[in-house]
């Protein structure tokens, strides 16, 4: 069984909209589009080039879908993230979405019928792991099924305040275990989260 690993840029409050740039996604009238972009450095380029550096196949929501096929087939062969495009050209696309005949981005594919059972039929297939960038709406529901193996975060040291956010109220009670962390000059922590069972709780009240 293949596990399905999240990745995620987020702000200290949980905040994963419009990372990357002004008109990533600006609905809720989001203003921070871009947010990241300050604290590009060596060590988290290095982070994001060791994610996609193992094998797997790309999990995504509709708009990260569209946004990803507006960039990734049309970068250089010169650009610093070829490696990247190429991998993200090359690889299966599992995509939610409504308008499957309209999926042009090669190797791209339409989940049939209920998200949680579509998700749950890949990973009982042979192949590599299953990787979701991004695609916060597609993520929550992710969470909400007990579907996420693993998370790779980058936290940035912002606070945005409002916007679309990986967690909500949604999501099924889980226990993580913290497998590697990290951080950057400029103070982005990298870690990385896998599945450890359910929720542990206890008491101080009389305890040893």
């Amino acid at each position: 069984m293949r596990k399905l690993t999240v990745a995620a840029f987020m702000s200290l409050d949980g905040v994963m909209q419009a990372p990357g740039g002004p008109e990533e996604d600006t609905s809720g009238e989001f203003r921070f589009g871009g947010w990241i972009v300050p604290f590009a450095d060596k060590v988290s380029g290095e982070a994001v080039q060791d994610l996609f550096s193992q094998p797997f196949e790309l999990l995504l929501g509709r708009r990260t879908y569209d946004i990803f096929a507006a960039y990734w087939p049309h970068q250089q062969a010169d650009s610093r993230s070829q490696g990247i495009a190429d991998r993200f050209n090359s690889v299966p696309k599992h995509v939610a979405t409504h308008r499957p005949d309209t999926l042009e981005w090669q190797n791209s594919h339409a989940l049939k019928g209920s998200l949680a059972d579509a998700i749950r039929a890949l990973k009982q297939q042979d192949g590599a792991d299953l990787l979701t960038q991004g695609s916060g709406d597609l993520v929550r529901q992710l969470l909400a099924a007990g579907l996420v193996d693993e998370f790779r975060l980058m936290t940035f040291p912002v606070v945005l305040g409002r916007g679309k956010r990986l967690f909500d109220d949604t999501a099924h009670a889980s226990a993580f275990r913290l497998a590697h962390s990290t951080s950057t000059p400029a103070g982005v922590l990298i870690t990385r989260y896998v599945r450890d069972g359910e929720v542990r709780t206890g008491t101080f009240d009389g305890g040893e």
